[in-house]
């Protein structure tokens, strides 16, 4: 009986490392998407580089969040600015959130709220990261495809990206080209239920970079599922950000 329970109990504990493993692995984005006064977005820039970084760098440095970035529009809808920052899973993203805004109230990084009178109102989502080049730090420029897709075949969609869409992205990396790319997929938030991200050093790259790619996926001599992922996610909306 006391080797049965061993045994139980040693399957158990391979079984949660492996879990903890694959867990470690795992990239949750939590993104909060600003729409802000135009006219006040240098007020703003100025707040977020003089006294938010520092509280955003401090939570990396104490393992709070994985990473944190701030994004800026360049082309695209109404959404102006992004604060975005990275965890583990949703709980730590979520506990992050808390603990940075308790960061931000005890050194009183903005005791008027000029950002919140600037950008009053925003949309937040939270992203896992499906696929993509993980551990590259994104280039300055980038563009985000966010996609409204039939979720009762968003799985299918993230198989077609791995299998057909991967290989033909990470062929399309390094200098010259893009800088990054990722696929993430709607965990809280909006309407859009999947995202396409590519990032490069300037937008010439960006866009020459991007234009061979869909050459190479809906051209004449396309692979077919990129015209069945078409029909899984059948409508975007393209953001041009400076990050």
């Amino acid at each position: 009986m006391k080797k049965i329970l061993v045994l139980i109990f040693t399957l158990l504990l391979v079984q949660t490392t492996n879990l903890e493993a694959k867990d470690a692995d795992d990239t949750y984005v939590y993104a909060t998407y600003f729409k802000c006064d135009t006219s006040k977005e240098k007020e703003v820039d100025a707040i977020v580089e003089k006294k938010w970084a520092p509280v955003y760098e401090k939570a990396v440095a104490s393992k709070v969040i994985k990473n944190w970035s701030y994004l800026k529009h360049h082309t695209g809808g109404q959404w102006r600015r992004v604060t975005v920052s990275t965890a583990s899973s949703i709980g730590e993203l979520l506990t992050a959130q808390d603990t940075i805004g308790e960061m931000m109230d005890a050194a009183k990084i903005d005791p008027n709220n000029a950002f919140g009178a600037a950008c009053n109102s925003h949309d937040d989502y939270i992203w896992k990261v499906e696929d993509g080049n993980r551990t590259v730090r994104a280039g300055k420029a980038s563009i985000s495809v966010y996609q409204i897709c039939n979720m009762e075949k968003e799985k299918r969609a993230d198989e077609i990206i791995n299998k057909v869409y991967a290989p033909i992205f990470n062929a399309n990396v390094g200098e010259g080209k893009l800088t990054s790319w990722g696929w993430l997929s709607h965990q809280v938030g909006g309407k859009y239920r999947r995202l396409f991200t590519m990032s490069a050093s300037n937008y010439t790259d960006l866009m020459e970079t991007r234009a061979h790619i869909l050459e190479s996926l809906y051209g004449d001599k396309g692979p077919d599922e990129a015209k069945e992922l078409s029909e899984i996610c059948t409508s975007h909306t393209d953001y041009l950000w400076d990050r």
